[in-house]
């Protein structure tokens, strides 16, 4: 992992900063000569800020820990400007492409979407002591937990979408930073938290974007030991089981947690258990897990906010201390002042506009896949910036021709690619030729299948590289009946390219688009952040 060093800040304009509020972090001018990464606050020499207006400034930046799961958090107490130096930085996606950025709302703004990881790693005796599994000591870390945190354009909500850590997809090539080794292309049915050991976080959020085809801003990153530290400094967090709980087998498998029936407040290394908690919860399974997690990151989120138990400047000097020396992060994210600015941001939503998730899902024998229709339902209102909680309704938008306009039919050219495999189906024999021959017959003379290609693409797409194809692709879209959306710009792609996705099996036509739906499924188990009664539901073979 390489350590943060003072980089240039490129925060977007329309964030405040941590300027704003009469602090920075940045070089000022008779710095010359000091050491790396030293900083020293505006204003010193005596004339420093009213004492409760510091307290304040803690107390508001204390609301950065809102995004934690497994401890992953931000902090930003600017006048310890060494914490900077605590925070290491990674690059933020290791593969090859990129999900399109969203295009801003009317008033100019855009969502903010982060990758919260929680790694495994037992790269030391500390983590190694705290996860247990001596045989896999110094083995590639996993991503035990990964959570995709959704702020909306008009920061009026929140949104979370958990991926069970076994679910099935393929992971991108990617290209590790540190000693330029290159990991190809998984199968389609590798568990997803291998991502993390194929050159690092980065990797873990280029496959949340092939997978979802969601842009994401920024990630961070901490392990088994980070929980523990910060859990500790933060203070108690109330948790709530409907019976006594131990998560023990007698194969000695389990968190170790062992609770009464009720509401504990849980800290330090008991609420590293609870995080980690599998036998015992509900089915047994990450499901469980995933619920209890959101429930932590509820109770916690609502604690901040109230600054119940971190009214103390040395409470919250230590969480900052623990905080940033857990934290691995972005480039993006790699000072106290952007952290800061992150900060402000996520204290704009309250719990009642806070939504957790979790991925729909269907079985494939102890591991699990997106459930077709659902999981890319739910992708889509992220995409969208839709609300989860069924507040707010986004009005579509006006589909819009395109400026360019197109050739004649006969002089487009359009390869055509299989897409119809699925990780539960194989590809849909000979369908490339099927339908180039479609094509041929409506007079795009130029169309050639691609026998060699066999992608997995949900739903039927033409993809175009550059705006001067454009009005190419859409036009493809329309013969086809499809929607003028359906035709997307791609790196991927060096020429018009339609994509026969899973929707269009057979038959002659692609089937007619559906009137969105734009509520939340019910099979992502979508939880209030202002829910104070959700319990966890113990496994009767794990009650004392």
């Amino acid at each position: 992992m390489r350590q943060n060093s003072v980089r240039k800040e490129g925060a977007r304009s329309r964030v405040p900063h941590a300027s704003d509020h009469g602090w920075d972090d940045g070089a000022q001018q008779g710095d010359a000569g000091r050491p790396p990464g030293h900083r020293r606050r505006r204003g010193s020499g005596g004339k420093g800020r009213p004492r409760r207006r510091k307290r304040r400034v803690l107390r508001w930046s204390a609301t950065v820990l809102s995004v934690l799961i497994l401890g992953t958090a931000g902090a930003g107490y600017l006048y310890y400007q060494h914490l900077n130096g605590n925070i290491e930085t990674d690059d933020l996606n290791l593969g090859e492409h990129r999900a399109p950025e969203p295009t801003p709302n009317a008033a100019g703004q855009t969502p903010l979407n982060i990758l919260l990881i929680g790694s495994d790693a037992r790269d030391s005796k500390e983590n190694q002591k705290l996860g247990g599994a001596k045989d896999t000591f110094g083995a590639p870390p996993l991503a035990d937990v990964q959570m995709l945190l959704h702020l909306s354009a008009d920061r009026s909500n929140m949104s979370v979408i958990s991926m069970p850590r076994d679910t099935l997809l393929t992971i991108p090539k990617c290209t590790d930073p540190d000693d330029g080794k290159v990991y190809p292309e998984s199968g389609p049915r590798t568990m997803t938290n291998q991502s993390l050991g194929r050159g690092g976080p980065g990797c873990t959020v280029a496959t949340w974007e092939k997978l979802t085809n969601i842009h994401i801003d920024h990630y961070m990153m901490v392990d088994f030991a980070g929980v523990v530290s910060m859990a500790d400094a933060i203070g108690g967090v109330p948790v709530c089981v409907d019976k006594n709980i131990h998560s023990r087998d007698s194969r000695g498998k389990g968190s170790g947690l062992k609770l009464k029936k009720g509401t504990t407040e849980v800290q330090g290394e008991q609420a590293l258990q609870w995080l980690r908690t599998r036998y015992g919860f509900e089915d047994g399974t990450d499901i469980g897990r995933a619920k209890a997690q959101h429930m932590y990151m509820n109770a916690l989120v609502r604690k901040l906010r109230e600054n119940t138990g971190l009214t103390s400047p040395n409470q919250l000097r230590k969480l900052a201390d623990k905080a940033t020396k857990a934290l691995n992060v972005d480039d993006g994210l790699g000072t106290i002042k952007k952290l800061y600015d992150l900060g402000n941001e996520l204290k704009k939503v309250s719990p009642s506009r806070t939504t957790m998730t979790t991925m729909p899902f269907d079985y494939v024998g102890a591991r699990v896949v997106p459930k077709p229709g659902d999981a890319e339902q739910l992708f889509r209102l992220v995409r969208d910036d839709i609300p989860l909680d069924g507040k707010g309704k986004k009005k579509p938008a006006k589909e819009k021709a395109s400026d360019d306009p197109a050739a004649d039919d006969d002089r487009i050219a359009v390869q055509v690619q299989n897409g119809t495999r699925t990780v539960t189906e194989p590809p849909a024999t000979g369908r490339a030729s099927t339908v180039a021959q479609i094509l041929a017959a409506k007079g795009f003379k130029k169309a050639t299948p691609d026998m060699t290609t066999a992608l997995t693409e949900g739903k039927t797409v033409v993809r175009y590289p550059s705006v001067d194809l454009e009005g190419d692709a859409q036009r493809v879209a329309k013969a086809l009946g499809l929607p003028l959306s359906s035709a997307k710009k791609s790196t991927d792609v060096s020429g018009v390219t339609l994509v026969v996705g899973a929707d269009w099996r057979e038959g002659e036509m692609p089937p007619k688009p559906k009137k969105k739906d734009d509520r939340t499924p019910d099979s992502a188990d979508a939880l209030s952040g202002s829910d104070k009664k959700a319990c966890m539901k113990v496994n009767p073979d794990f009650t004392w």
